[in-house]
């Protein structure tokens, strides 16, 4: 069989695959009736709707609009998205950080201008085959309507990366964010649809609640115009995603660890700066962010060191227990068992409110808090989302790998090595098994910011597709054309 030319055979079965997903052209059918209650519009607000099934069904008219204009209209929402977050990134993320109250402003804006390497439409390529029987096109179709549960964390961010995905792939997208940046989502949501439909003139492509709830979570994940689903949060909407019997792509937890080994070859102050730019990132609420520092041997000492001289506060294990004891609250569970879990008042705080909790004052500035402790810590157990970077001594190489993994619990996610010895990079890949693995960067180097590569901020650890894209949204299909067709 020989790759034959993209275009060509897609222009050969375009009209069979819209029969594929529509029913044969040749055949009149009716429209199908309308599904659910009436739509209920937030007036003067494009895609806000007041409960989870208007907003589905609206996107479900914005998913017939889009289809029946193709591939030049996804495109042109795709630009617009991207265009829109590089333009309103100070207003968004100042909107998003006045109501969510966590992280820092000047990363929440960096985020959005992070959007723009966002996959669109041309990682969809087809595959062509040709040869004596015809030829046939494997290729990418949309589900419909997507809908998706945004954090708390990167509220626009989510909603803008997951509209680029989605929507290059051909879908319409429903959102249920977290309550806690539901308004920033709508104000977005607002301005995507009116720009989307100033240019095509499609109305409520993109879809949201305006205050949504654990109610308006099951309506979405129940409504007949939701085809797909994509979490991303914690490990209960994640469970609760998964039992809904609709397919959910999932991205869960993860507590990742940092290992630095003790190689004399090792540049420590760059180790120490990459080290606090994941891990302080917005104030250590990326997901992918360095957790836990792991250090090996004479390693240690550099470490400590290093962070120290690139603006790092140690704690005393006095200020790091004070600290603990008001960021972890005690939760009973099953059987009266009693076990730790965060404060989410301090989720995204900055260093400088942690280290007043322990009565030390310190630059405002300061992005990173460093506790020297044991590999059963809770700060180590835990993932704090808070720059405050416990860092356990480890003998050697293999013990650091242990703790590394023991530490981040099987999730999968992602986890950081910094070695110039290439089997202990394999080695310590090989344990962790995690969907993101960096090597001698920052825990952002994974998503393209300092190494090569494409952002998402969906990133499905849970499920397997990992760092989403607009591939993740489609479903495959083949579409083959028998006769003897070969021209060589």
């Amino acid at each position: 069989m020989s790759q034959i030319n993209e275009a060509a055979i897609r222009n050969v079965v375009t009209e069979v695959l819209a029969q594929l997903q529509t029913g044969q052209a040749t055949v009149a059918t009716a429209p199908p009736p309308a599904k659910g209650p009436s739509i209920k519009a937030r007036p003067g607000r494009h895609g806000v709707f007041e409960d989870a099934a208007s907003a589905a069904a609206a996107a479900r008219t914005g998913y017939e609009q889009l289809r029946k204009q193709g591939w030049a209209a996804r495109a042109k929402v795709v630009d617009i998205v991207k265009q829109m977050c590089a333009d309103n990134a100070d207003r968004w993320g100042k909107i998003e950080f006045e109501e969510t109250q966590i992280g820092r402003l000047d990363h929440k804006i960096a985020k959005l201008h992070g959007i723009k390497n966002v996959l669109g439409i041309e990682y969809l390529t087809p595959y062509g085959m040709s040869g004596d029987a015809g030829i046939t096109m494997d290729d990418s179709a949309p589900w419909g309507v997507v809908g998706s549960i945004t954090p708390v964390t990167h509220s626009v961010p989510t909603l803008a990366g997951n509209i680029v995905n989605i929507v290059a792939a051909g879908n319409a997208v429903v959102f249920n964010p977290h309550p806690g940046g539901a308004a920033c989502a709508a104000v977005a949501t607002h301005e995507f649809n009116e720009a989307i439909k100033a240019a095509l003139g499609i109305e409520n492509l993109v879809t949201t609640v305006e205050k949504p709830s654990l109610d308006s979570f099951n309506e979405l994940c129940a409504s007949d115009d939701v085809d797909l689903l994509v979490i991303t949060g914690g490990p209960g909407v994640v469970d609760a995603a998964m039992k809904t019997g609709k397919r959910a792509i999932c991205a869960g937890p993860g507590n990742p660890p940092v290992v630095v080994d003790d190689c004399h070859a090792l540049d420590f102050n760059k180790v120490a700066k990459d080290i606090i730019l994941g891990g302080g990132f917005d104030n250590n609420l990326l997901c992918i962010g360095e957790k836990q520092i792991i250090a090996v041997g004479d390693s240690y000492k550099k470490t400590l060191d290093a962070l120290k001289r690139e603006g790092a506060v140690l704690l005393t294990k006095q200020q790091a227990q004070a600290i603990q004891k008001e960021v972890f609250d005690t939760k009973e569970g099953a059987g009266g068992c009693s076990h730790a879990v965060l404060n989410r008042k301090y989720v995204g705080a900055d260093a400088a409110t942690l280290a007043a909790i322990a009565g030390l004052r310190i630059d405002p500035k300061t992005e990173m808090l460093i506790a020297e402790t044991g590999p059963d810590d809770l700060f180590v157990e835990e993932e704090q989302m808070m720059p405050l970077l416990p860092i356990i001594h480890a003998g050697c190489f293999p013990e650091a790998v242990r703790i590394a993994k023991a530490s981040e619990h099987g999730y999968k996610h992602s986890a950081m090595v910094h070695t110039m010895n290439v089997s202990n990079m394999t080695y310590m890949a090989q344990a962790m098994d995690t969907t993101l693995f960096v090597k001698n960067g920052p825990c952002v180097a994974g998503l393209g910011m300092g190494g090569e590569g494409y952002i998402s901020f969906s990133i499905a650890t849970t499920t397997g597709e990992g760092i989403t894209t607009p591939r993740t949204f489609t479903r495959y299909r083949r579409c083959t054309l028998v006769d003897q067709l070969n021209l060589f």
